[in-house]
């Protein structure tokens, strides 16, 4: 029921002399949301993990995972979740919580065990926490919307924050994501690397035939990974993150460092990439 794979920080020199399948053992998550299970990817870049329970009509508890050594999962870690499929719930303690496609939680330190349920599919992430902060359901409507980009530059976009500043208080995990409007392909363009924060995207709302170029690396040493549905780019702080897709498309962003300031992102300008 439980499965979790442990990914290692990577040197950005290491990077450089990667293949293809190389690079995507390192950074693509991939069989995440399996029928009947919890897949987590615990990462080396400040802790995070994120990961995917599909409770398919049977309920899945996450509560010890050995990985941490801490008597449950969430005894010092913040968690958001995110439903994109059907309608699910998630129960911890005597509260249980319902959430419609788009819907996010956030469960805060010391949470306990959570339990999946419904026929949501369940994406998952998590970062340490040092501070407890109250757990919350933020529906779409209750999120930050901020409209970005223009149609001549085929980025138009709308960004919807959950976990940020201006909707709620968390530790260090921020999250929310981004819908490309109808025309519009590409994303976060001029791209941009944080030295503070690592950041992991989640691919979603694309055909089965669609495909997102996922863009990473260092800005003069540029890389690339082609993403399907339903997959993840853990985007470590030394690497650029861009994309562009084939058709419409929705990506998660999640981030967790040293700041919770959505805003601090050093661009690096198209003319400056190799």
């Amino acid at each position: 029921m439980l499965t979790v794979e442990t990914r290692h920080a990577i040197h950005p020199e290491h990077a450089k002399g990667m293949d293809t399948d190389t690079l995507r053992q390192h950074f693509l998550g991939e069989g995440m949301f399996a029928a009947g299970e919890i897949r987590l990817i615990y990462t080396h870049y400040d802790r995070f993990v994120l990961g995917a329970a599909v409770p398919n009509g049977t309920p899945l508890t996450l509560d010890h995972v050995e990985e941490t050594r801490t008597e449950t999962f969430l005894e010092r870690r913040e968690m958001g979740i995110v439903n994109i499929g059907e309608a699910g719930t998630i129960s911890t303690g005597d509260t249980t919580y319902e959430l419609a496609r788009g819907d996010v939680l956030y469960l805060g330190k010391g949470t306990g065990a959570v339990t999946f349920a419904g026929q949501g599919r369940f994406y998952i992430t998590s970062a340490p926490a040092h501070q407890t902060f109250p757990n919350k359901l933020v529906k779409i409507e209750d999120a930050n919307k901020v409209e970005m980009g223009e149609a001549a530059t085929s980025n138009k976009r709308a960004i919807y924050q959950f976990i940020h500043p201006t909707v709620m208080e968390s530790c260090q995990l921020v999250l929310g994501y981004t819908q490309l409007l109808e025309g519009s392909v590409w994303n976060t363009m001029p791209s941009h690397v944080h030295d503070r924060r690592m950041e992991a995207y989640l691919y979603w709302g694309m055909d089965e035939a669609s495909r997102v170029l996922h863009l990473m690396g260092e800005p003069q040493e540029t890389r690339h990974m082609v993403i399907a549905n339903e997959e993840a780019a853990i985007s470590p702080p030394w690497s650029i993150h861009s994309g562009a897709g084939i058709g419409s498309y929705t990506f998660i962003w999640a981030m967790a460092g040293d700041n919770v300031d959505y805003t601090d992102m050093d661009f690096i300008q198209p003319g400056e990439m190799k």
